[in-house]
């Protein structure tokens, strides 16, 4: 079996993740991770699953996408295994007038303190943008980083929120 990341983009209508389910399951791909979402009137999926190779994949998935409407990619992915947790898990919050530079300021000070975004998502609403990420953090860190993102959200004119990620709801 070979791990496979599929990427599926395009104007969003109803019935696109049963389409490529029914696709993966037909092939015999089983699937193990996936996110997907509508973004401002457009759905995007990305996933992993184990099945066939690459190319038998995306000439099944072709069919779905010979309208234009959606595109789909196959690619051959080499798998990680289990990769233990590089440090704490926290949530992220950020909200305010929508501005440019807000996500690449706010991650660029987690970065800085040694974490990892594993999870991000975004929403605008009118003028208000909200940003929910989930970060692994090292350590002993949470507290003094907790200061340099206030001090950057203050430049930004936005509020944010670090809190632990309850590992129950993750």
């Amino acid at each position: 079996m070979n791990e496979l990341a599929i990427t599926v983009i395009g104007r969003d209508r109803p019935g696109i993740v049963a389409d490529v389910a029914e696709v993966l399951a037909g092939l015999g791909a089983n699937l193990t991770d996936s996110t997907m979402t509508r973004l401002r009137g457009h759905f995007a999926m990305t996933l992993v699953c184990t099945g066939p190779a690459a190319a038998e994949v995306e000439a099944a998935l072709a069919p779905l996408a010979a309208e234009g409407q959606l595109l789909a990619t196959v690619r051959e992915v080499t798998p990680d295994g289990e990769v233990p947790p590089v440090g704490e898990p926290y949530v992220m919050a950020v909200h305010g007038s929508d501005r440019m530079g807000i996500v690449a300021a706010m991650t660029r000070v987690l970065v800085d303190a040694g974490g990892n975004v594993t999870d991000l998502s975004t929403r605008l609403a009118g003028s208000l943008y909200v940003v929910l990420a989930e970060v692994e953090l090292p350590a002993g860190v949470a507290e003094t980083l907790v200061d340099r993102l206030d001090r950057t959200a203050a430049e930004l004119g936005v509020e944010v929120t670090l809190r632990p990620a309850d590992p129950d709801l993750l």
